[in-house]
């Protein structure tokens, strides 16, 4: 669903302009073609998202780009593939309903010590988000995350402390606190509704099959 030139680009500033880029570029091409995640359909993967674990927020950032709130700690079910599956299609679905000439995304991940490393480690890193910020993490895992991110990414993820004045700051920059739930520090309240986030994606889905 991404068209090829913008492709490119991406790996080749990722890797800065090196000859990983077109082994990477070959691999993405490559899954894409035997994964096909632009067939999945909302039908498919609703079960793994009923509890909002992983969804899209109805708020935009300052600079206007599309939200995304991943919930660790919330993890209920236990087929992998069909987490990695309900995943793909959600990042397809936020790819699908970018505003023209956007290429970015902000990403919203609440953290504790309940969140199993494993479990956080497995946080998406397109080339093309704008940032992710883990909220409350456990003090030793902003260290330990980064020692193992690739630089260009771990640049982009914010790391925010609620009792922290520069943290608070920090999500201020980024998103209107009237917008902003409570458990990021904003004024808003967010409940997820399940029926309505899945109308929103079966029509989305029709977009999608006509693309």
């Amino acid at each position: 669903m991404i068209p090829i030139n913008d492709m490119r680009r991406r790996y080749l500033e990722a890797r800065n302009w090196n000859n990983k880029a077109k082994k990477m570029l070959e691999e993405t091409l490559k899954w894409r073609s035997t994964y096909k995640p632009e067939e999945i359909r909302w039908h498919e993967v609703t079960h793994e998202g009923e509890i909002g674990k992983f969804s899209r927020a109805n708020f935009h950032d300052r600079q206007g780009r599309t939200v995304h709130i991943m919930r660790p700690g919330m993890q209920d079910t236990t087929s992998a593939e069909n987490n990695i599956r309900h995943l793909v299609y959600l990042l397809e679905n936020a790819i699908l309903n970018l505003s023209e000439g956007q290429e970015q995304i902000s990403w919203l991940i609440p953290l504790s010590t309940s969140v199993p490393i494993r479990t956080a480690f497995k946080v998406p890193t397109r080339r093309g988000w704008r940032s992710l910020s883990c909220i409350n993490p456990p003090r030793f895992f902003e260290a330990f995350y980064k020692l193992f991110l690739d630089p260009k990414i771990a640049q982009k993820v914010k790391f925010v402390y609620p009792k922290n004045k520069d943290s608070v700051e920090l999500m201020r920059s980024y998103f209107d606190v009237e917008n902003l739930p409570g458990e990021f520090g904003g004024n808003a309240t967010l409940k997820y509704d399940h029926e309505e986030f899945s109308r929103l994606m079966a029509q989305d889905d029709v977009k999608t099959a006509k693309f």
